[in-house]
Formats: C-alpha cells, structure tokens, sequence
C-alpha cells in the first residue's frame, strides 16, 4: 500500500510539473543551445597585456620615470623621454625588456625596470545570470565565480555548457561549466538557456 502511495504521489507531481510548464501567457521564443557540441576547458595561460589594463612601471633609482600607466586605445603606453611603446599583446616581461632596451638607447646605462598590472581589464557576463553586465576582474576567477558575481544562475539557465568570447577571438567557444574553466580579462561570457 505504501509502495502504491508513493507511485501515486510522483505521478502526480510529475503531472504538475509538466502541466505548469507547458502553461503560457503567450508566445515564448526560445534560444536552441546545442549541448552536444564539443566543450573544452579554458585554461590559464601567460597573460597579455591589452586596452584598459592599469600599469605601475617602475625604473629603479628613476622616480620621474616611474609611475602608474594605462594601457591607451592604441595598446600603447607613453613613457617620459621614450615616447609611445606598445604593450597590448605584450607579456609584463616582454614590456620590461623593451622600455629597458628603449632607456638604453642613449638615456639611461643599464636601466633596471619592473611592470606590474595593478588593475585588470573588466570582463563581460550575459545571458542567464541575474545581474548581467561588466565586472571587474580578479586573478584567480573562474566561470563558477563569475556566474556567482553576477547574481546566480536564473532558473532557465543551462549549467553545463558557457560560451567565452575571448579579447582577439572571431567567435565565441563552448566550454565545459565547472570549477577548472578560467576567465581572463576582457572575456565576454554568455550563460545560454537550457531547453527543459
């Protein structure tokens, strides 16, 4: 009898279940989301410099060459007594070698400099989270924590695939939605719409 009860029961709520979503207002449009495409996992890579991204650079023993920077429309930088150097796509390193290779060039013998990122470039999250919008960016972030910043999954909102748009990049990639997927700065992510 119990077993018959308990049957009885999910019947039931399997019924309300289906019955209440298929229930309308009106017409729905739906997004197709194809959750058997191929997924990966975006994972960290040597970061590279780009538009919007805060610079301290410092050329020791130098204050008046030193100071904090940002990386202009162009992906360039303008430095005292060197001029425009271009830094997007550029690794912090990469960046060092070259103003210490400009200062030496007649300004400085043997310039020692280092360049730290002090503020990332925000990142982009769409689709079905509950605050979408531009977000400042952490090292460290992962989708998980993006989803999180941005108020939560809606309850339409697939869980296993998101889709990054990086900086560079023609189109956006699917990726697998878990805790080893990284943003990086200047991604656009986008949580699409599960279809039951």
């Amino acid at each position: 009898m119990t077993l018959l009860r308990s049957a009885l029961l999910t019947t039931m709520i399997a019924v309300f279940m289906f019955v209440t979503a298929c229930q309308s207002g009106g017409a729905v449009t739906r997004q197709v989301v194809d959750d058997s495409a191929p997924t990966q996992a975006q994972t960290n890579t040597a970061y590279t410099l780009g538009t919007g991204d805060k610079l301290r650079i410092n050329v020791f023993g130098q204050p008046e060459l030193s100071g904090q920077f940002v990386v202009d429309g162009t992906g360039s930088i303008s430095l005292p007594l060197i001029g425009q150097i271009a830094a997007s796509g550029s690794s912090t390193q990469d960046l060092e070698t070259t103003i210490a290779t400009e200062l030496s060039n007649g300004f400085l013998l043997e310039p020692r400099v280092s360049v730290e990122v002090t503020n990332y470039r925000p990142f982009y999250i769409l689709g079905e989270v509950g605050r979408p919008g531009e977000y400042p960016f952490n090292s460290g972030l992962t989708v998980l924590n993006a989803v999180a910043a941005a108020g939560g999954f809606t309850y339409r909102a697939n869980k296993k695939v998101i889709y990054i748009k990086s900086v560079g990049a023609d189109k956006e990639m699917a990726y697998e939605l878990n805790t080893n997927t990284v943003v990086k700065p200047g991604d656009t992510l986008r949580i699409g719409e599960r279809i039951f």
